[in-house]
């Protein structure tokens, strides 16, 4: 593949945008034929990415080996050793001048400004949107929600409060009250849209990220605080609100989900249950074996990838050949894109999920396409590895400002009742702040108490080492008084 070619996909896979057929590739129609699907986007002129730049490296790259495979096997032998050869004369003048290549280095941003993730010669894959980033409201012949106002602006009043607790999060963790956060900004719409598609009974696997659907799930938003303050190991109990706790671990949460959802079909139950994962867990082996579980014993579960096109500092196009969805196929279930920006989007593609779980159709997966608007973790520094420009792009699909500008372009809600939901966020803000600082520390010699139900001895006696231990320290403090 050419440089070209390269980064033509790179611009149409950041734009974000879709059509409507998003599920025609789980059962064998073509996701991408070109067709423009009347989804309210803003259209692309043709030989033209969405930023604009020419497509013709692309077009010229997917067109010509199908052409040249066509023939004897000898001929399909001759077409792979001379591909390389022409790829390379069609390359940029950087490949042919390597002592040009320090002067790229000097430019990290610039050199970094992640790639597509998919298949070179693939068309871009559409996805289901119902709200364009122009808050722009549009239908899909698949999915679709039917909400009253009052719905809609719970949907508005959740994202922005969670956005809240999460800055409010972030900045305590820069105070020193928290030794590190994952941040959520810009994936408020999937999580929000996924969590309020669920009913009670529904049962969440999360990762560590999954603050708005704690939320959904009426998760004290403290709680979630006291982990990565060191206070508990979660806090709050997972069968009260049917959230677990967070995984850490990356991908081993979908297989937990997978036995669960095995074990609500052997108990005859209807409700269904959902895991959350990365993009960059998509590539566990652990994912695969849940996938291939889920599919054998038809488990009522909804694999929901929130694909933030960066894992740490991995892009997508490092993680998979082809869109994450499409890797449903290959087990035997269907996969759906929806744009992750769009909360409406997100709750009619979970709804019709969760559904067909519960009915016994089996698992499904859904590719949530977002975007990571700030560091992987507190840890990190992603200025490091991706540009700029890339951000500034995603921050003009953001999810909250396009349901803001859909509620007071429809009529649907006024001044009044966005004045009323930044006053609650206000007020969540004094909340987590006082409740982080008051925060009790944790009991030191607790660790032991959970350990076995009747007791064990070698407990006792690591419980009296670590005991006598402590103790060591007030000896040390009083002696240093006299």
């Amino acid at each position: 593949m050419t440089v070209e070619s390269t980064a033509a996909r790179s611009d149409a896979r950041r734009s974000g945008t879709g059509g409507k057929r998003a599920t025609q590739a789980a059962t064998g129609r073509s996701a991408g034929n070109g067709k423009a699907a009347g989804n309210g986007t803003a259209e692309v002129p043709e030989g033209a990415t969405a930023s604009g730049t020419p497509r013709k490296a692309a077009a010229k790259t997917s067109r010509k080996p199908p052409a040249k495979s066509t023939g004897s096997t000898k001929s399909a032998g001759k077409t792979t050793r001379k591909a390389p050869a022409k790829s390379a004369a069609k390359g940029s003048a950087k490949a042919k001048a390597p002592a040009k290549a320090p002067a790229e280095a000097k430019a990290p941003a610039k050199a970094r400004t992640r790639v597509s993730g998919d298949a070179p010669g693939q068309p871009e894959p559409e996805l289901v949107q119902l709200l364009t980033p122009e808050g722009e409201r549009v239908t899909h012949p698949d999915y679709d929600v039917d909400l009253s106002a009052e719905e809609i602006q719970g949907l508005y009043r959740d994202m922005v409060l969670t956005r809240r607790f999460d800055a409010e999060a972030t900045a305590l963790q820069r105070q020193g009250e928290l030794g590190l956060w994952a941040s959520l900004l810009g994936q408020e719409a999937a999580q929000i849209g996924s969590g309020r598609a669920l009913r009670p009974d529904d049962y969440v696997f999360p990762t560590y990220r999954e603050h708005g659907v704690a939320w959904c799930r009426d998760v004290d938003p403290t709680m979630l605080l006291g982990m990565f303050r060191g206070v508990n190991n979660g806090g709050w109990d997972p069968n009260t609100n049917n959230f677990h706790l967070y995984t850490i671990v990356i991908g081993s949460q979908v297989l937990h989900a997978t036995g669960y959802a095995m074990g609500v079909a052997k108990d005859g139950a209807d409700s269904a249950v959902i895991a959350y994962f990365g993009d960059g867990a998509s590539s566990q082996g652990d994912v695969a074996e849940a996938f291939t579980f889920s599919a054998v014993y038809n488990a009522p579960v909804v694999f929901f990838c929130q694909n933030n096109q960066w894992a740490i500092s991995e892009p997508t196009e490092r993680q998979s050949r082809v869109p994450i969805y499409q890797r449903a196929q290959g087990f035997g279930f269907p996969g759906v894109r929806v744009d992750g920006n769009d909360v409406l989007a997100c709750l009619a593609v979970t709804k019709a999920a969760v559904e067909r779980a519960r009915t016994g159709e089996g698992p499904m997966l859904i590719e949530a396409f977002t975007y990571r608007m700030g560091a992987h973790t507190t840890s990190d520094d992603p200025t490091r590895y991706r540009s700029d420009e890339e951000r500034t792009a995603w921050e003009a699909k953001d999810p909250i400002q396009r349901l803001r500008v859909y509620l007071e372009s429809a009529g649907l809600a006024d001044d009044a009742f966005f004045a009323g939901v930044e006053e609650e966020s206000e007020a969540m803000g004094r909340h987590v702040r006082e409740a982080i600082r008051t925060m009790p520390d944790p009991d030191t010699m607790a660790i032991f108490e959970n350990a076995y139900a009747d007791g064990h001895a070698l407990v006792d006696e690591e419980r009296a080492q670590f005991a006598s231990y402590l103790a060591s320290f007030a000896d040390s403090d009083s002696q240093e008084g006299r």
